[in-house]
């Protein structure tokens, strides 16, 4: 077998094969063969038909498997022998196919990047640390009772927080307008659910009343056909209920699963959950600096192969997360080639580290990390059980500890700052940076 490359572009390669015609007449006549045997054919006794009538019948079709085959593993052993790593499938186009003469194709494909990931130096991390006070216990608290707040049927006029059921009907120029009427809806008054002044224009009604109000669609308003536009909503309130937030009692603990520790064991409970939460949240932010770091000091070329699939998984996870009937390839690849770079690319570049440093999973790591995510659960025994038989969830589990001690490699040489914040300011995530 003859091979012979060319770098067509920094990733690209046009590698021509010929393989000598004997070994493609070899699997030829292993298959007619093979089809000689089984053959059923009408005047002939199976296995008595003559090798001739064989050629005749299933000579093309025996040929044409036997030529696919023969590419297929004469294009890996190329690859083998060049030592190359093919990124993606490659595009087969045939020189020569003649019976009885050396077959020749040209197979042109991508190669992962060669490099070697280096500017640990040059990278730099703020690592925050915070703790969970008191004070910010009580604000969870408070948060959590807010979000299991109950309303309450008041004989009063609507303030700011209530919630109210309303009717209403919605006219532009005089004419009712699509999806601007509503019967029955509820609506909590400060919520921002509606446009400007539709809310504040409930305020200090009562039960039973009608209101008018005459307001204007904001300019960037989702329905291009009314932004901007003077709007008159005729408006009847049905009821008026009041926020009644949960005692801390037994009762309301016993929604989160803490049925017997009373207020004390539920500050625990929260405070742990708290915690866990800071822990995830610092460690997050350092990683994305690592990553960010690793993404500046190692400019690579990446396979359009992989970029492609990479779309397309991300494609898929769109439509799975927010439903609709499209399919995955009906999105715009655009909407997904900066994401899609970003992780292939860091996926290159951890791979890299993984390699050079020889780092595996820190199996002591992994079972701590499974036991901090059960603690999150109440039988957490079972949960680590669960993880352990099974080995699919185990390697996940495995890969980010790998992921982690690739950070931990990065840290060791990159320039580290600590700043002690509130937690707050430590769990809060960090803002995308504005579009130009």
């Amino acid at each position: 077998m003859q091979v012979s490359v060319e770098n067509t572009t920094a990733l690209e390669r046009r590698m021509s094969v010929t393989v000598p015609a004997e070994r493609i007449e070899t699997q030829v006549n292993k298959r007619l063969q093979q089809t000689a045997q089984k053959a059923k054919i009408a005047g002939f006794r199976p296995g008595k038909v003559p090798m001739s009538e064989i050629k005749r019948r299933f000579g093309a079709d025996a040929r044409q498997e036997a030529v696919g085959d023969v590419i297929q593993s004469s294009f890996y052993e190329a690859v083998v022998e060049q030592k190359l790593n093919p990124a993606g499938s490659p595009s087969i186009e045939p020189k020569s196919l003649e019976a009885g003469k050396d077959l020749e194709y040209v197979a042109v494909f991508e190669v992962f990047p060669e490099f070697t990931v280096a500017g640990f130096e040059g990278i730099t991390v703020e690592r925050l640390s915070a703790d969970v006070s008191d004070a910010d216990l009580d604000k969870m608290l408070d948060i959590l009772r807010k979000q299991n707040t109950r309303f309450e049927v008041a004989d009063r006029a609507a303030q700011n927080e209530d919630q109210l059921n309303i009717d209403f009907v919605g006219k532009v120029d005089g004419e009712v307008f699509a999806g601007g009427s509503a019967k029955g809806t509820q609506l909590v008054l400060g919520s921002g659910r509606m446009i400007p002044g539709f809310e504040e224009g409930l305020v200090g009604a009562k039960a039973g009343e009608e209101r008018v109000l005459n307001l204007t669609f904001p300019e960037d308003y989702q329905n291009l056909d009314l932004a901007g536009k003077a709007a008159e909503f005729t408006v009847t309130v049905n009821t008026v209920s009041e926020p009644k937030l949960p005692e801390l009692n037994e009762e309301f603990f016993a929604q989160f699963g803490i049925k017997e520790s009373g207020i004390d064991g539920f500050r625990t409970e929260v405070r742990k959950n708290m915690e866990r939460e800071l822990r995830q949240a610092i460690k997050s932010k350092v990683k994305n600096q690592v990553m960010d770091g690793l993404l500046a000091t190692n400019p690579i070329e990446v396979p359009k192969a992989l970029l492609s699939n990479e779309v397309d998984r991300l494609r898929v996870q769109a439509v799975q997360q927010f439903g609709g009937n499209i399919k995955p390839d009906q999105l715009p690849a655009e909407l997904f080639e900066e994401q899609a770079k970003r992780r292939v690319v860091l996926g290159l570049i951890v791979a890299e580290v993984v390699k050079q440093f020889d780092l595996k999973p820190d199996e002591a790591r992994v079972r701590e990390m499974i036991q901090e995510m059960a603690s999150a659960y109440q039988e957490p025994e079972q949960v680590v059980s669960w993880y352990y038989k099974n080995e699919q969830q185990l390697n996940e589990v495995r890969s980010v500890v790998l992921e982690e001690q690739v950070v931990d490699t990065v840290l060791q040489k990159a320039s580290v700052t600590d700043k002690s914040v509130s937690y707050e300011e430590a769990v809060k995530p960090v803002e995308a940076p504005a579009a130009d």
